[in-house]
């Protein structure tokens, strides 16, 4: 079996994007036009497996493994051309389900080996893509030296930069309940045998999870929300956009008082917790109704 193809890529959100063009116009990019693609991610175990149906173009099966993580990264990826999108499409939606859509605009620019993208995406916004195509045995040290350079020119702040895909970003509220639901059947909880997870959102869109653990010693334990807090932080983020938690009981499960504060700590007031209970009933609340007249660090002393 050949080895799959490799590249270093990293994405950002773009403020200006008429700037980002007239950078990389300066630096001699090879203007290719615009592009409109179609998306269609499947679920799938491991990785992420895509149909990308693109205009002026033809189709393709994207199948690619790569890090989450706010830098410049290594991708593995296998593309198939696909003669006949739709009945492909079809068939992958009866066989694994479909994750998401994304549809978007690109401008693609050629720079000494480096694919630039600056892509509109439908209800997202604007972004820009690099990556860095490797050939066959390359130590990837040359594409990410590139990559790095576009990187300095364009002044992406690391605070701009995306851990994940598009596909983690269009998906709504169900994937923040999906992620809190998953955590909550591996909490350790022996002694309430009360199980609960939860999912926090931060600001590039990706999803941090964590389940409630239980000590002997009771006051040692810790809430699904601290841990999920902990692993938001550990991954490099510091902002809480949306909340989930979900519990295994009847009722929807409400933060512990503990908890709201630590939420206030990351998250705005008017920010939304979503309340879930293991059958499916969901209540959206802000953090401000849950936490009135709260403290925060804004009084404290500067």
């Amino acid at each position: 079996m050949p080895a799959p193809r490799r590249n270093v890529e990293l994405k950002a959100t773009d403020p200006d994007p008429e700037r980002s063009l007239k950078v990389v116009q300066g630096l001699g990019a090879d203007d290719r036009g615009v592009l409109h693609q179609r998306d269609t991610y499947f679920r799938v175990p491991s990785g992420r497996l895509k149909l990308r149906e693109e205009e002026p173009g033809g189709a393709s099966l994207v199948q690619y493994d790569r890090v989450d993580a706010a830098e410049a990264r290594e991708s593995r990826y296998r593309l198939v051309p696909i003669s006949d999108p739709l009945e492909t499409r079809l068939a992958l939606e009866a066989s694994l389900g479909t994750l998401a859509v994304v549809e978007k605009d690109r401008h693609l620019l050629l720079w000494n080996g480096v694919r630039i993208h600056l892509d509109a995406v439908v209800g997202l916004g604007s972004f820009i893509e690099l990556e860095g195509v490797a050939d066959d045995g390359s130590n990837l040290l040359g594409e990410l030296e590139r990559v790095t350079q576009l990187t300095e020119a364009l002044e992406i702040a690391p605070e701009r930069i995306l851990r994940t895909s598009y596909s983690d970003q269009v998906l709504g509220f169900d994937a923040l309940i999906d992620a809190a639901r998953n955590v909550m059947e591996r909490a350790h909880a022996p002694y309430s045998r009360f199980h609960v997870g939860a999912a926090l959102r931060a600001e590039d869109g990706s999803i941090h999870a964590g389940a409630n653990v239980e000590n002997a010693a009771y006051p040692q334990g810790q809430c699904a929300e601290a841990s999920a807090i902990g692993a938001l932080v550990a991954a490099g983020r510091k902002r809480v956009t949306e909340a989930a938690v979900i519990a295994g009981g009847d009722a929807v499960c409400v933060p512990c008082g503990g908890c709201r504060q630590r939420l206030r700590e990351f998250m705005d007031l008017d920010g939304i917790v979503h309340l879930c209970n293991a059958s499916g009933a969901h209540e959206e609340v802000t953090l401000r109704s849950l936490l009135p007249r709260s403290f925060g660090p804004e009084f404290l002393p500067e």
